[in-house]
This record gives C-alpha cells, structure tokens and sequence, in this order.
C-alpha cells in the first residue's frame, strides 16, 4: 500500500487510462476495478444520459471503486472559411467511403461547455468516487463542490508548470503524461511541442516540485514500466494501450489488430483526425494530411468535420481513415483478459521487488 493505494482504495498501483470513444465498456471498467486495480469510464464523447447509463452499468458490475474522466471544455473558434476549405479537403475521402451526407453541422459543439457542466452533476448525483481531468483543468468552484462531497479530484499534465497549477487548484493527485502516451496530449498551458518531454525525464522532475501524489503514463505496459515508474518517484501508473487490446475493451477489431501487427517505429504525432496532437498508428489519412495539419480547424472543430470518415471506415473495417491511437510500446501489447493483464503486471513487478 502506497497513498496512492490508500487514497483510491485499489490493491495494485495501476489505474486503467480512460479512453473515450467506446473503448471503456462496463465490461473492462468493472473487470479492471474487480481486479484490484482502477477502472475508468473515458467520458469525453458521452452525453450526460450516456455517462449516466453506463455509471450504473458499471455499479451493477462492480463494488469496487471506479473513475470518470471528463474533457474540459477549451475556447475554440468557429471560422466558416476555414471550415469550408476543410471540408473541400475531406470532400475526396467521403466520395472513396461513399458518404452520402452533408458536411457535418456544427451545432452540437456550441454546446460542450453545458454538456461538462451536466456530466459533472451527474458525477455528483451518481456518487463516483474519483473524477479526473484532461485537456485543461475545471474551475475552482467545480473542484470545491466535489471536494465537498469527497470525490477525489485528479489533473493531466504534461509539464511541470501544468503540474504546479493542478496541485495549486487543490485536486488530488496528477497523472503525468510523457510524450510516449498513445492518444490525445493533455497538455493546456504548454504548447504541443513543449509538452513533448519523455516520461523517464517528466515524472522525478514533477515528483520533486510537487507534494501530493503523481501517477506515470506513457508506453508502460508491463511490470517493468511499473517498477521503473515506482523508482522514478511515481505512485502509480496509468496504462492505455495495454488495456486498449484487452479482450473486454471496446476497441475496433481492427484498432487492435493494428496495434498488434505494428512494430515499434508505427507510431506518431498527428492533429489531423481532431484538431489536438495525438499519438496513433501511421495510416494513409494521416500521412495525406500532414501538410494541411497547420490550416486545419482545432478540437472540438475538426474531429466533428471527420467524424463521418472515422465512423465509415470503421463501419467497412478500413483501417486507412481510422484514428488506431497508441503509445510507443505496441510490440508489448498482448490480447488478454483485463485480469490476465493486471495480474501479469504484478507477478513481473514482483519478480523484480517482492514489496509490491
């Protein structure tokens, strides 16, 4: 036991990276919490209604303790000529997908600053025990109505100045993600490319500028990223990846079929799917797109102008128009059950430190 341990009330320092996008079913949140480590439910794309269904799921699943993660809305512009020469370049890919529709209406991503304000009620009704951030970090008075009904907070950060200001606004712990991570960038006062620090440098030189505790993510995804993170000063670790491929989550086949097959250089930076940096497998829509990626709409922006892609070449298993997000570990990716996973992780961990 660790006060990371202690302070979420798991058994293994290990906390399931809450991806959105479907990926964290019930299924892998419950079996996850279920076997001593963290489950989260990666809410960014639900509805309140949708967030709300699946935290009863989840409770019916489970009596362990488990997450949400939220998206904090960011200012972002509308700009029509933008827009409109986006979706000029997009034009080509809904002709090869066959998508019928008109360019994707705008309307619902006006609205995403009430939508967090409802997920965060909901939070609280629901009474979930642990709610983190990424993407920003939520006002003071938000954070003092979970405080109030003991909900522990958590940040994202990808510095240590990102880091100062989670700790300063009085959340909980932080999870520190180094450059390795595989899906979006947490990153919200640094820019892309300062927040690009490596996750042997990021997490000694957070854990000596902060006091409460810090979670590593980023590539780990065994017992030996465990350990090393342990050693670095890190009280726990956050996987996405390795839970990514595991038999309950809700991953395409094809998503995990890719990261599977992929080899270790398959990996990269892109903004092309949603406006925001992201790591995912190399494919055709990101290597075509990379000379446009300085024109393009930001978050929430662009990955509403690509949705219908996304959602098409998924539907007829193209892995081309895809977004396969994953950290630079994928040759260490296996296809296991949640609980296969986590106990792997710990015997490995042991093996090399009996005290874990």
């Amino acid at each position: 036991m660790n006060e990371i341990t202690k302070l979420l009330k798991i058994q293994h320092p290990i906390v399931q990276a809450p991806m959105a996008g479907g990926i964290t079913t019930s299924k892998l949140v419950a079996a996850v919490s279920n076997n001593g480590a963290l489950g989260m439910i990666g809410a960014g794309y639900l509805t309140p209604a949708q967030l709300q269904e699946q935290i009863r799921e989840v409770k019916k699943l489970t009596s362990a303790n488990f997450g949400v993660n939220l998206f904090v809305p960011n200012y972002f512009e509308i700009n029509e000529s933008q827009i409109e020469k986006t979706n000029q370049l997009l034009s080509k890919y809904k002709v090869e997908l066959n998508i019928q529709e008109e360019n994707t209406p705008l309307t619902s991503i006006e609205s995403t600053k009430h939508t967090f304000m409802e997920q965060i009620q909901i939070i609280m009704e629901e009474k979930v025990p642990i709610c983190t951030f990424t993407f920003g970090v939520p006002s003071k008075e938000v954070l003092d109505q979970l405080s109030k009904r003991n909900i522990i907070s958590i940040g994202t950060a990808t510095t240590v100045k990102e880091a100062l200001i989670i700790e300063r606004l009085g959340m909980n712990a932080i999870v520190v993600q180094g450059s390795e991570a595989g899906g979006h960038r947490g990153n919200f006062l640094s820019t892309h490319e300062e927040g690009l620090i490596g996750l042997m440098s990021l997490t000694p030189q957070v854990v000596d500028h902060v006091k409460i505790p810090v979670i590593a993510a980023g590539g780990i995804m065994d017992g030996r990223g465990l350990m090393a993170s342990l050693s670095l000063g890190a009280s726990a670790v956050q996987m996405g990846t390795a839970f990514l491929t595991c038999e309950e989550s809700g991953a395409h086949p094809v998503h995990k079929e890719a990261i599977i097959n992929s080899k270790d250089e398959d990996t990269t930076l892109t903004s092309a799917f949603s406006g925001k940096w992201a790591r995912g497998i190399k494919n055709r829509f990101i290597l075509e797109m990379q000379e446009y990626e300085s024109t393009i709409p930001n978050f929430p922006v662009q990955n509403t102008l690509t949705q219908s892609i996304r959602k098409a070449s998924s539907a007829g298993n193209n892995k081309e128009f895809m977004s396969l997000w994953a950290g630079q570990s994928p040759l260490l990716a296996r296809n296991e059950t949640a609980g296969a996973l986590i106990k792997r992780i710990i015997e490995e961990a042991r093996s090399i430190n009996t005290s874990i």
